[in-house]
């Protein structure tokens, strides 16, 4: 196992931070902390779980997100999660979809932050590895200045020392979730207040981080800045992560080398039944911004979902994408 280390992470997204994904962005960068998307307790314990949980050697550090709220639950979860050897389990408490409002799980828990605490400490009895959690600044009518540090003291006394803040409320009356990633304004100062006052716990800040001098930025108010939709519409933000905030160098990378060394994944996972649309569809913003981008994104927009399209299809989208505009990442 890997020590986390959360300076720079990519945030959990359903539907997108998949082991395909974790893989491919772990060739652009090896320290950035990676996260699963979130699985249900539920799922956990009763369903595939080498398809939920499993993940390459390779994609180290990383961390998987449970969603759930019943305690004994979340415990076998973690336990089995970290018998799969994540490097860290954390808990949602920001999803807003009206799934896991059903659940009583996700950001609705902001209103139960005791049960937050509790939740944690029966991780932490489960498991050797952090127990973080991910949370809002509050949901609906709640005042942030009262619900956030109510529920960071509270996980803390319970031995959490890593809390995660998408710095604005969810309002789970009235947004849909898609709306929830935008409307609500960024109160990043509620995530720097609550630093301030709690020095010894270790506070990420995410929530509308574009680049990676805006992650610097917020550094100097917080321990970590977590990427999220940025680090997968144009993965290429994640390339100066190991340099700039590790101090590591590496051969000068273009990002033809990078799909270069996925294709050997991709044939292997295609060996194995796995469509080429499920892996190529994470490699679409690679080139954003440019000369031949455009391009490349509709051959492999057009062709990968196609029945029996194999590597080459990605081969044929690189070659719309001059060698010579790919500039390297030392």
């Amino acid at each position: 196992m890997a020590t986390p280390n959360h300076l720079i992470s990519v945030a959990p997204m359903m539907d997108w931070t998949d082991r395909h994904d974790r893989f491919f962005l772990r060739l652009i960068t090896r320290r950035a902390l990676l996260y699963t998307e979130m699985v249900t307790t539920g799922a956990v314990i009763h369903g595939d779980r080498d398809h939920l949980l499993g993940f390459d050697e390779s994609e180290h550090p990383v961390a998987v997100q449970l969603g759930g709220s019943e305690p004994g639950d979340l415990a076998e979860a973690a336990r089995i999660a970290e018998g799969f050897g994540y490097d860290e389990v954390n808990l949602n408490v920001g999803c807003p979809s009206d799934r896991v409002q059903s659940g009583r799980f996700g950001a609705c828990l902001m209103r139960e932050p005791a049960l937050v605490a509790q939740c944690v400490a029966a991780m932490r009895r489960a498991v050797s590895i952090p127990v973080t959690v991910k949370c809002r600044i509050g949901v609906d009518d709640q005042d942030p200045s009262v619900a956030l540090p109510m529920l960071a003291h509270m996980v803390r006394g319970e031995g959490c020392r890593t809390l995660i803040v998408h710095a604005r409320k969810a309002w789970l009356d009235g947004l849909s979730p898609r709306e929830n990633r935008d409307i609500p304004p960024l109160e990043y100062e509620r995530a720097y207040q609550l630093k301030r006052d709690m020095p010894d716990m270790e506070i990420v800040i995410n929530g509308g981080i574009l680049s990676l001098d805006e992650a610097a930025a917020h550094l100097d108010h917080v321990d970590g800045a977590m990427l999220g939709r940025a680090a997968y519409q144009t993965p290429w933000v994640l390339a100066d992560v190991d340099r700039r905030f590790y101090g590591e160098t590496r051969e000068p990378l273009t990002r033809h080398d990078v799909l270069e060394a996925f294709l050997p994944y991709v044939e292997e996972q295609l060996a194995r039944g796995i469509h080429l649309h499920a892996m190529s569809r994470h490699i679409l913003g690679l080139f954003h911004g440019a000369p031949g981008a455009r391009a490349f994104r509709r051959h492999i927009s057009e062709n990968a979902p196609r029945p029996g399209a194999g590597v080459q299809i990605i081969r044929d989208a690189m070659a719309k994408v001059p060698r010579e505009a790919d500039l390297a990442i030392a």
